[in-house]
């Protein structure tokens, strides 16, 4: 890929000349040294530069790849930890990972198979021999050259002699589908033997498609690698022994390298020109290719499903020990999980739209109107959205408005209110809402190199994207809102809030801004708000408006509960819910400690001390429930009226966005970034089902939140993908269009 204008033009003296990717931590480039020699230059983001674990993390990582050094592993060139923002350059190798192989041509054919099977055992032995054990051997750390595989990324490797992994305690470290059980049982015992492990897990992958252990969701793959046998169907002949000993659960019963290289070699023989396969190298699909008829099932959605004790997410970063207590309890088929609820149950799916097909597509997707092409961007992808009649109208970061359809996911327009000239990271738009044929959204650009900015509120036509009427925002406004039928800024001098109608623009009222607040306009159960803090340090006074949308008059409530707690409406009450002012450590979290719901006629006030200290981001009002989730998936759903525990559930999810729930208030929808998709039953909190993931690359951004079209779920994910579920048959196929 081409360089972006905000990347160096070199690193280290070695000149850039092209991007070979980015991920969450850190960006790769293709680089030059001053004698021509090329390199990939791996550069950390400076927001990680500044975590001293982090750092010490990747001088771990440069001390392992320089203590390897063989025909399978890519050397290491140079390096500075030490960097504002640290870099290594290591051998380039032209080439695409296995991951990518697999995935765009399938499994390996057996000309393939023996010189990478082969490689990689070399690569390991002379890991091994460098006192080194990888710890992450996966299809997308082999890169794929011409002369044979190469093992890449050292970043949780450690050296035999030490136990010292950088991970707080009980942490697990790895890729679940290719750990080792050590991995997730005792991390202090990990081995060479563990890569051995590894290697056995990738090379099944490799001739089937399939991990050895795969399952619904990495906390059970966990449980399979530790507790069960491998599926090695399609595995056949000699090599399906010499692969059984690589996955023995006692890392004593591995082979070692060397002995492993002989063996592979007499199950692998030399490709005739014919090549006779020695194994079956695909398996046949248990799905049908396209949807489902409805009413259709396959044979996985009639197997009885299960759900595994509640534990939390077997992912790294993920406490060891709360895995080691769900390998205790048992397998699912002993008694150890409890019944999933069944998916079919009768009433729980809402019809999906005429002429649904899972589909599948992205954010920057070509348009049929108005401006055809988004921009290359290569910041923050995920897009915000809301639904509307069959629509979705999506807004972010470099993203210009658009419709697209939810039935079909084709892109119908994306509307041209850029500024002429300004490219695309430097404006941000954002849909407030719909109203009768009208979107209304808010424009930010910022200035050159990053100084001033220029606000507006916008009107588009719900059929096209053209403009209708647009007004300037003050810059240093704190938002703009929507609601019934009518929008919220600050204008002008900012003095007060502007109510204008979404029909027209024409003003409706102004809201005085009260002297030394600062307000946030807002909007919940379709009515408008406005909640004003005051700015003096230390001050926790609020004043909370509520709007009458019909003439933009407004009625105050003196400090009803903390600030920025509100939530939604329950039985003509405002439901607040206020949180302890000690954050969850290293948590996006929230420690919530009482629940005040305010009559909005008198401004009474009841106060509800929770029992408990419920941990959560926001939560979810819907349907007379509070809705908890945590940054490590658990769920929890509280009466907000008596402030009890209803039920709590772990998911596999990390870090979930907003809870959803259906509007028959039946099923509840949480999703995390990778497009990964948890639904629970509402009323016991059993987990009916969770998907698979949608993203290519994950990227920090928006949390992602489930929408609603007619009885299809649609989601965007953090790298821009948006997608949409038959929650009936969560695992169908995106169908080409």
């Amino acid at each position: 890929m081409p360089l972006h204008k905000d990347d160096p033009g070199s690193v280290g003296g070695y000149k850039l000349t092209d991007r070979l990717g980015a991920g969450g931590m850190g960006r790769v480039y293709r680089g030059r040294s001053r004698s021509g020699r090329e390199v990939a230059v791996k550069v950390v983001h400076a927001e990680y530069a500044q975590n001293p674990v982090f750092r010490a993390r990747f001088r771990q990582e440069i001390e392992a790849a320089r203590r390897v050094s063989g025909a399978f592993t890519a050397a290491v060139v140079d390096a500075d930890p030490e960097a504002a923002s640290p870099w290594m350059a290591t051998q380039y190798v032209p080439g695409q990972s296995l991951a990518a192989r697999v995935r765009d041509q399938g499994p390996l054919r057996i000309a393939e198979l023996r010189p990478l099977a082969l490689g990689l055992v070399e690569a390991l032995r002379d890991i091994h021999r460098a006192g080194v054990v990888h710890r992450d051997l996966k299809p997308a750390n082999v890169l794929m050259a011409e002369d044979g595989p190469r093992v890449i990324d050292f970043g949780i490797s450690r050296a035999v002699e030490s136990h010292h992994t950088l991970t707080e305690t009980g942490q697990v470290i790895g890729t679940p589908p290719f750990m080792s059980p050590e991995q997730f049982t005792d991390a202090r015992t990990v081995g060479p033997a563990s890569d051995v492990f590894s290697l056995g897990a990738l090379l099944v992958w490799c001739v089937t498609g399939r991990g050895p252990f795969d399952a619904e969701s990495p906390y059970l793959t966990g449980y399979r690698v530790v507790h069960n046998e491998p599926a090695l169907d399609g595995v056949t002949g000699s090599v399906r022994t010499v692969l059984e000993r690589c996955l023995a659960k006692d890392p004593a019963d591995r082979p070692a390298p060397d002995q492993l290289a002989k063996e592979l070699a007499e199950s692998l023989p030399e490709p005739s020109p014919g090549e006779p396969g020695t194994m079956t190298l695909r398996l046949p699909s248990v799905r049908p290719a396209g949807p489902l008829p409805d009413g259709a099932t396959t044979t996985a959605d009639r197997r009885p499903r299960r759900r595994a004790p509640r534990v939390l997410l077997v992912l790294p970063a993920v406490l060891a020990a709360a895995l080691a207590g769900y390998l205790l309890l048992g397998s699912p088929a002993d008694g150890g999980g409890t019944e999933r609820a069944g998916s079919t149950a009768p009433g729980r799916w809402a019809a999906l739209p005429a002429g649904w097909k899972p589909w599948q597509t992205t954010a920057f997707a070509d348009a049929e109107k108005g401006v055809r092409k988004a921009p290359g961007y290569e910041g923050n992808r995920a897009p915000a959205c809301v639904p509307d009649g069959g629509a979705l109208y999506c807004a972010g970061s470099a993203l210009l408005p658009e419709r697209i359809d939810a039935t079909t996911g084709r892109t119908l327009w994306r509307s041209g209110i850029a500024p002429a000239g300004i490219p695309a990271d430097r404006y941000v738009t954002n849909v407030l809402g719909t109203y009768e044929g009208v979107v209304l959204v808010e424009l930010t650009v910022t200035g050159s190199g990053g100084t001033g900015r220029s606000q507006s509120v916008l009107a588009l036509d719900a059929a096209n994207g053209t403009r209708l009427w647009s007004h300037p925002v003050r810059t240093d406004s704190l938002g703009s809102a929507y609601a019934a039928g009518v929008t919220m800024t600050q204008e002008g001098d900012g003095g007060a809030v502007t109510v204008r109608s979404a029909r027209d623009g024409t003003v409706r009222g102004r809201i005085p801004v009260p002297a030394g607040y600062d307000c946030y306009p807002l909007a919940a159960g379709s009515r408008p708000y406005v909640e004003c803090l005051i700015r003096a340090e230390g001050s926790h006074t609020t004043k909370f408006l509520l709007v009458d949308p019909a003439d933009g008059s407004a009625r105050t409530l003196t400090s009803p509960a903390q600030q920025r707690s509100f939530v939604g409406v329950l039985d003509g009450r405002l439901v607040f819910v206020e949180s302890a002012d000690t954050p969850v450590p290293d948590s996006p979290d929230l420690i919530c400690t009482r629940i005040v719901r305010v009559d909005p006629r008198t401004g009474g006030r009841a106060l509800t001390p929770l029992p408990e200290r419920y941990r959560g981001g926001i939560p979810a009002l819907a349907h007379g429930t509070l809705y908890f989730a945590t940054s490590s998936g658990m769920v929890t759903a509280v009466s907000p009226v008596t402030g009890a525990k209803l039920w709590q559930s772990h998911t596999t999810l990390e870090t979930p966005g907003q809870i959803s729930v259906d509007p028959a208030g039946r099923t509840v929808y949480l999703a995390g970034g990778s497009g990964r998709v948890a639904a629970l039953d509402a009323a016991r909190g059993t987990v009916l089902w969770e998907s698979s993931a949608r993203a290519e690359v994950l990227d920090s951004g928006l949390l992602p939140t489930v929408w609603f079209d007619k009885g299809a779920l649609v989601l965007a994910t953090s790298d821009g993908t948006l997608f949409t579920l038959d929650p009936a048959h969560p695992d169908r196929k995106p169908v080409p269009g």
